[in-house]
């Protein structure tokens, strides 16, 4: 247990020096202001059919390990898609116990529409600040990305 010292030390709450509960509630909020731009699937569905569409074929514990879920999520997850039609099991060819997943035609669809519609919403969202408030964001961008483990766009 921290003594009273070390407690008065701790940043509070929305205190400037609190990145990390100021970060925590600014990407709360910014993503409950996009989450309706998720053509009709929930986050952790949108993230594995993105994963499964990027990566695909792919099987089910790398699609597991990608979106750092439990293997009965990504069952759970997979069923989901499969039944809407988004993505297809295949019988690993060389080991017919273990399966492939393949996004479907629908699937791609589906996601390339939703990033569309997030990217218009992101886009609402940056028209409400500055143009040197949306520079600190592109600055920001390569930390971001590093700490969400997302690849940055390749130079053009």
């Amino acid at each position: 247990m921290p003594s009273a010292h070390e407690a008065d030390d701790r940043p509070a709450a929305g205190r400037d020096d609190d990145v990390p509960g100021r970060l925590a509630l600014a990407v709360g909020r910014l993503n409950r202001r996009i989450r309706s731009s998720t053509g009709g699937l929930s986050h952790g569905q949108l993230s594995a059919l993105s994963t499964i569409v990027r990566r695909g074929p792919i099987r089910p514990s790398e699609i597991a390990a990608i979106e750092v879920a439990a293997a009965p999520t990504i069952t759970r997850i997979v069923a989901e898609l499969e039944s809407r039609g988004l993505v297809e099991r295949m019988p690993d060819p060389e080991d017919r116990r273990s399966l492939f997943v393949s996004g479907t035609e629908a699937g791609t669809e589906l996601l390339l529409e939703a990033r569309s519609d997030r990217a218009r919403a992101v886009a609402e969202v940056l028209g409400e600040l500055t143009p040197e408030q949306v520079e600190a964001v592109r600055a920001a961008l390569p930390a971001l990305e590093q700490v969400a483990q997302v690849a940055p766009p390749s130079p053009s």
